[in-house]
C-alpha cells in the first residue's frame, strides 16, 4: 500500500517538484493550493499519475485553519492513509524595516507562520488518530537562521517556523512523529531576487543586478539554489533513512551561511 503525502503550495515551483519526486518514491500525493491554481496543478497531477501513483487536488487557503484540517481529512479519506505533511506554501515580502506595510506584515505571518502551525496541528492529530508514525516537513529559509536587510518580515516568519518545528518535534516525539524543516537560500528561478535587487538598489545605489551578483559571490559553491536541491533534501527527510532525525532545520544554500 502506498504512503500518502499532502503538500501545500504544490501547484508550481518547489512544491511541484516535491510532489513529483515523492510520487517517484512511491507516495500518493494530495496537492493543496489556492483554487485558482488548479489548472497548473493538473500538470503536476499528470506527472504523479505517470509515476503510477494516485493524485488529488484540494483547494486550500492555508490561512484558514478549518480548511487545513479539512484538507488533511480529505487526503486521508480519498487516498486511504496519511503519512506525510509538507507545509510548503509561503510568500516573500521585501521592504526596508521602516517601510513595512502592516497589511504585508499580517499576510506574511498568516501564510508563513499560521499556515505552518495549522498544518502541524492537523497532521499531528491525524497521525495520532490513525496510529501512524508520520512525518511533518515545513518550509523555512536561511533568512530564518540569519536575518537579512529588506527581508525583515520574511526573516521573522521563517525564524518562527524553526521555533515551531523544534517545539512540535519535542511534543510529538512520544508518538514517533518527526518534525523537520528545510531552509533554502535564494532560489535563482523565482522572481524574489528581482524584487530584492530593486529594493537594495534604492537603499545602496548599486545598479540593478549588482546586489544579486554580490550575494552570489558570497556563496562558496558559486550559484543560487535550484528547486531540485531542496527537493532532494525533502525526499530524504520523508524517507525511512531519516526516521531518527527530528527538530532540525537544514540550510540548502551552497554554504552561503558559513
Amino acid at each position: 500500500m502506498s504512503k500518502v503525502a499532502l503538500i501545500t503550495g504544490a501547484a508550481q515551483g518547489i512544491g511541484a517538484g516535491i510532489a513529483e519526486r515523492l510520487a517517484k518514491d512511491g507516495y500518493d500525493v494530495a496537492i493543496a493550493d489556492l483554487p485558482g491554481q488548479q489548472q497548473k496543478a493538473q500538470g503536476v497531477l499528470d506527472t504523479v499519475s505517470a509515476a503510477g501513483q494516485k493524485g488529488l487536488f484540494i483547494p486550500l487557503d492555508v490561512t484558514d485553519r478549518d480548511q487545513v484540517f479539512a484538507a488533511v481529512d480529505t487526503a486521508a479519506k480519498e487516498l486511504g492513509s496519511f503519512d506525510l505533511m509538507v507545509n510548503n506554501a509561503g510568500i516573500a515580502k521585501v521592504d526596508g524595516i521602516l517601510d513595512i506595510d502592516p497589511k504585508d506584515l499580517e499576510l506574511s505571518f498568516k501564510i508563513n507562520v499560521f499556515g505552518v502551525v495549522y498544518g502541524i496541528q492537523a497532521a499531528g492529530k491525524k497521525f495520532k488518530e490513525l496510529g501512524i508514525a508520520g512525518k511533518i516537513i515545513s518550509a523555512s529559509s536561511i533568512a530564518g537562521i540569519k536575518a537579512f536587510p529588506v527581508w525583515g518580515t520574511y526573516s521573522a516568519t521563517k525564524a518562527a517556523v524553526i521555533s515551531f518545528t523544534q517545539a512540535a518535534a519535542k511534543e510529538l516525539a512520544p508518538d514517533h512523529i518527526t518534525v523537520n524543516a528545510y531552509a533554502p537560500g535564494v532560489v535563482g528561478t523565482t522572481g524574489m531576487w528581482d524584487e530584492i535587487d530593486a529594493k537594495m538598489s534604492k537603499i545602496n545605489g548599486k545598479p540593478l543586478g549588482q546586489n544579486r551578483q554580490d550575494f552570489v559571490d558570497t556563496i562558496p559553491l558559486g550559484r543560487t539554489v535550484e528547486p531540485s536541491d531542496v527537493v532532494k533534501l525533502v525526499a530524504f527527510l520523508a524517507s525511512p533513512e531519516a526516521d531518527y532525525i527530528t527538530g532540525q532545520a537544514y540550510a540548502v544554500d551552497g554554504g552561503g551561511l558559513l
